[in-house]
């Protein structure tokens, strides 16, 4: 919440409180080598963890699991090997966020490249945000059959868990349809009329780690399509492996928000894809590189969730996604610096839109807010559906709330909506528990502990938000809601340099539950000044002892508003440690999540 968001009612307003520390792991990391400061992190992040503690802070690929221990995969890998032996046509079905088009490009170059399908025989087939939904809708359904000629295989990736209606219909018309997912199964399990479904969440699956992306369950079926070929006879033994669309696996896997806590596979997948990323021998990697400047390389983890996943996502959110795919998929930097023009466009589009949603959904949000209510459910007439899932996850950031933002669908007399979480309240779970107070209300729902997405009759949206506040208040049991920001305590005045920010770059990737360091502290300003084209960002030089400080604090203003503190004042901040780039010089910048006037 920045000082711009005008005298909230007291229980909304944000507070800085400390991460609970796991003693025991907090033990461990320093048995084993590491530092007081990033003893402390791991405490902070890894409650109850047990494992092993290295296979965390040293990320590597030994930790995944082979492919064959998901189920349905061997049964997914034949089918994939024949239609390649066979010269079949393909569909290649993916949702149409970052995981979907990173699975996509999984999928796609490794059938083209690897096992040499010929691109005439892939079909790419992506749903339309707002006009078809996601999944395996049914204008996409249409597509696919309407395809000439008709692929006898269709791969899924990111999607097709709740789709048992869409699939029967493929069935019936002659087609296979293998599932590769991770989202949440309905209760009746994995669609039965699916050639096979491979979902690390499946209740009679044993794969170890059901928290990776979708991206990397489609690398694992592709990985374990390639040793299938390989048994048979169809392909080379000296056929390459997948080892470098790891890469891709990396971004989708950040952008997804899936864990990257008490997650070995994810955080190895990461490590190493940015290792490959870093090479820069993909198109797509040098003019993203190109476009944020010298001092964005190396990129990070948060180069990938803040500035690659946000313009891939825009031009889904706004648009068909398949400029995002060709950017990904472009061979030579000429091209991909064409696609990237649209993304960032879009990106900026998507910005504008954003910011007058928000207003909007604020205003309804604090009238419901008013009442007591534990979730926020606002429908914006006049909203981007393309929006409305980050348009959530800013609410639950100034309200602490889990979250619906719902706008028209494109079908008649229907309303599609996103959702966001918070700590200790699982999505599905209450939405699941909503459909089944009010089945009419809610008849399409999918998602996951974190995000999820929905479709609501207009006519029904005031029975289906009683039920979703129902099923969230029993999961909840009475606990207090408010906004808050979690920190790591404060540091000495001797911590605050860039030796302490490579002291913490070494237990990267940060991510979803494993959040990047925040530290909390009180600090003298020096000097303000408002920067940014509208004002809205503050630079400031703060002071601690004799330390003197440049910090960052973005979106701390609404344009034109003036600070509510001065010149010699004191300000608690909650901020993260930062090393700034500028001309081939690197200094120190804190980072400003939240402050308060002491």
């Amino acid at each position: 919440m920045s000082v711009a968001e005008h005298d909230p009612p007291p229980l909304l307003n944000r507070r800085i409180l400390s991460r609970p520390r796991d003693e025991d792991v907090y033990r461990r990391a320093q048995s084993a080598g590491l530092s007081e400061l990033q003893a402390r992190i791991l405490a902070g992040r890894l409650h109850d963890y047990t494992d092993d503690i290295a296979s965390l802070i040293d990320p590597s690929l030994r930790y995944l699991a082979h492919p064959e221990r998901l189920q349905d995969a061997r049964r997914a890998a034949e089918r994939i090997a024949l239609a390649v032996a066979e010269g079949e046509h393909i569909g290649i079905l993916t949702d149409y966020d970052v995981d979907g088009i990173t699975s996509h490009v999984v999928i796609l170059r490794t059938l083209n490249e690897l096992f040499g399908v010929p691109m005439h025989k892939l079909h790419s087939l992506i749903g339309h945000r707002i006009f078809d939904g996601y999944g395996i809708s049914l204008p996409l359904v249409e597509r696919t059959l309407a395809l000439s000629p008709r692929p006898r295989l269709v791969i899924t990736a990111d999607c097709g868990s709740s789709d048992e209606p869409r699939i029967a219909r493929l069935r019936e018309a002659g087609l296979d349809v293998v599932v590769t997912d991770h989202h949440a199964l309905p209760t009746a399990g994995p669609p039965a009329s699916a050639y096979a479904t491979v979902n690390p969440t499946r209740s009679d699956c044993d794969y170890p780690d059901p928290t990776i992306a979708g991206c990397m369950v489609a690398w694992l079926t592709m990985s374990l399509t390639r040793s299938v070929l390989i048994e048979q006879g169809v392909a080379a033994p000296s056929t390459p492996k997948l080892s470098p669309w790891l890469s891709y696996v990396a971004l989708g896997t950040v952008a997804d928000c899936v864990s990257l806590g008490a997650s070995p596979a994810n955080r190895a997948v990461v490590s190493h894809g940015l290792t490959l990323i870093n090479r820069m021998d993909a198109a797509c990697w040098r003019v993203m590189a190109e476009r944020l400047g010298d001092d964005s390389v190396p990129f990070d983890a948060e180069t990938l969730a803040f500035q690659m996943g946000p313009r891939i996502n825009a031009r889904s959110r706004l648009d068909d996604p398949y400029a995002a795919l060709h950017f990904m998929l472009a061979a030579d930097d000429a091209t991909a610096r064409r696609h990237l023009e649209v993304l960032d466009t879009d990106n900026q589009s998507r910005k504008a839109i954003e910011a007058d949603m928000v207003e909007s959904a604020r205003t309804l949000a604090l009238d419901a807010l008013s009442e007591g209510a534990s979730a926020v459910v606002v429908f914006l007439e006049e909203g981007h559906a393309g929006v409305q899932g980050i348009v959530a996850s800013r609410l639950v950031q100034a309200f602490g709330r889990p979250t619906l933002v719902l706008t028209p669908a494109a079908a008649p007399g229907m309303l599609t909506g996103s959702g966001r979480s918070i700590e200790g309240l699982h999505l599905r779970d209450a939405l699941q528990r909503a459909h089944e107070l009010a089945p009419e209300a809610l008849p399409r729902f999918g998602g996951h502990r974190g995000a999820a997405g929905i479709g609501v009759p207009r006519e029904r949206l005031a029975s289906f938000r009683e039920a979703f506040l129902t099923a969230v208040e029993e999961q909840l049991g009475g606990r207090d809601l408010f906004p808050y920001v979690l920190t790591d305590g404060t540091l000495l005045p001797e911590q605050l340099s860039l030796a302490a920010v490579d002291e913490l770059a070494r237990l990267a990737p940060y991510g979803r539950e494993f959040d990047a360091p925040l530290f909390d502290g009180e600090f003298r300003i020096e000097q303000l000044r408002p920067v940014g084209a509208e004002g809205n960002h503050l630079m400031l030089e703060l002071s601690c002892g004799a330390a003197s400080l440049k910090a960052i604090w973005f979106r701390a203003l609404t344009p034109g508003e003036l600070p509510p503190f001065g010149l010699g004042d004191r300000l608690r901040c909650a901020y993260k440690l930062s090393r700034n780039r500028w001309r081939g010089r690197e200094s120190l910048q804190l980072m400003i999540e939240h402050a308060e006037p002491v």
